[in-house]
């Protein structure tokens, strides 16, 4: 009789060596893992109840939001149950023989590129966008030309057998990347409820949207992010993700929940979970 545990389909956008790999691996050691090309198709696998858990970037500290997860959030039914910060380190990677100046083309996903502005323009490097920095690398190897590199991870130059031709080129030396693990359940992966995230969209009224953020001060809860997307569905209209620290679960995020549920239009919990763990690249 086997009485091995059945192991765990993660989902993540990319193939081996992308950065959310690297997460997935580390927060899931030992799982089964399973790749997409997009962020949706990754997504919609552990909605559609293929895969168990999913890997996802949410934010960047240098470029931003990664607003196609922030839509799957508001639009999808799924819930957080973590969030991961990784340090981001990027590399310039390109074939054995090639050097700087070697190189006129340069191809990674657009949130590296941006990440690496300043280098690419220093060196006057035309830019590729790819689906993901690990994609990137491998049409590096297989393509073998000392004019194209790639910027990723020093994990994914060894995995394809890149060189590492310019060291820490990102703009900002305290990059990071912010993932979220969503889930078809609202559990977090941890034992601690520490923050939580919720998301909702005010009446169009005088005051409607302060009076959201009051009552989520009322009940002590401090804010430490609050952002605003097109809700899509009405010109001019938005949603609201709020991310706060405390435990949305307890008998005061009980109340402030019941209040927001009746003051706002709509109104979504998407989970309560440990505080940003910090995961070595």
């Amino acid at each position: 009789m086997n009485t091995e545990s059945k192991k765990m389909k993660i989902a993540y956008c990319g193939i081996k060596g992308a950065f959310a790999a690297n997460v997935a691996e580390r927060i899931f050691p030992g799982e089964d893992f399973i790749t997409y090309e997009s962020f949706e198709g990754a997504f919609n696998a552990v909605s559609d109840g293929i895969c168990d858990y999913g890997v996802l970037p949410i934010e960047n500290s240098y470029a931003g939001d990664v607003i196609q997860v922030m839509d799957l959030l508001y639009f999808g039914t799924l819930y957080i149950a973590g969030i991961y910060e990784m340090p981001v380190v990027h590399n310039l990677l390109g074939i054995k023989g090639a050097d700087i100046k070697s190189i006129t083309k340069v191809i990674s996903h657009p949130q590296a590129l941006s990440q690496c502005d300043g280098f690419i323009k220093r060196h006057g490097l035309q830019s590729i966008a790819a689906s993901n920095t690990a994609v990137a690398a491998q049409e590096v190897a297989e393509k073998n030309d000392p004019g194209l590199a790639a910027i990723a991870g020093k994990e994914t130059a060894r995995l394809y057998g890149l060189d590492i031709i310019e060291k820490e080129i990102n703009d900002s030396p305290d990059n990071t990347t912010r993932f979220v693990v969503v889930s078809r359940k609202r559990e977090p992966l941890g034992s601690k409820k520490e923050a939580f995230s919720i998301m909702l969209t005010v009446k169009d009224e005088a005051r409607a949207l302060a009076r959201s953020l009051d009552t989520i001060g009322y009940y002590g809860f401090n804010m430490r992010s609050v952002k605003s997307r097109p809700s899509k569905k009405i010109p001019w209209s938005y949603y609201f993700y709020i991310e706060c620290i405390g435990d949305a679960d307890s008998e005061k995020g009980k109340k402030m929940a019941a209040i927001l549920s009746e003051e706002c239009e709509n109104f979504r919990l998407l989970g309560c979970y440990e505080n940003d763990i910090i995961i070595a690249e």
